[in-house]
């Protein structure tokens, strides 16, 4: 069982020490820089930003940043982004990456109904792992390319009820 837990001072260090695979290292930004991106998010208010420790059972296994906004740069109305999805390398290949993405969307999907019509994620265009992934998940590539030149995708939630 997948579970999400907020970012503590009892947990920051785990999270800190998280790594993916050496092979991915340019796939996904640091939970550092994920953590100082949220920290800002929050100070200039543009965003609603969610960091969590993915946990299987008590075992912290990766980081997620969730992001809300009330105009998307892609979509054009209230949406929310998988900002970041990193699993530590020795929790990679184990079915977790699919099982947080489909967290992601259930937690989400928690919010008043009408909050948001679409879940917005990117990644690298060579990033077979993370297409695919994605792809299982019914996120479908929209043609765009997000200001760090990657492919955007999108899950229509009103179309995946």
């Amino acid at each position: 069982m997948i579970t999400f837990k907020r970012i503590t001072w009892e947990n920051l260090d785990q999270c800190l020490k998280l790594e993916v695979a050496e092979n991915q290292k340019t796939f996904v930004g640091s939970n550092e820089y994920s953590l100082a991106q949220a920290y800002v998010a929050l100070e200039e208010g543009k965003l609603t930003v969610m960091p969590f420790a993915v946990y299987a059972g008590d075992t912290m296994i990766g980081f997620i940043m969730m992001t809300y906004s009330e105009e998307h740069e892609f979509g054009g109305g209230p949406s929310y982004t998988i900002a970041r999805l990193m699993l530590d390398k020795q929790f990679q290949s184990r079915g977790y990456g699919m099982l947080a993405t489909h967290e992601a969307i259930d937690y989400i999907r928690t919010f008043p109904k009408g909050t948001a019509d679409s879940i917005y994620l990117s990644y690298e265009a060579d990033n077979n792992v993370a297409r695919a992934l994605y792809t299982s998940c019914g996120f479908v590539e929209t043609g765009q390319v997000d200001e760090d030149g990657e492919l955007v995708a999108v899950l229509n939630l009103k179309g995946a009820e």
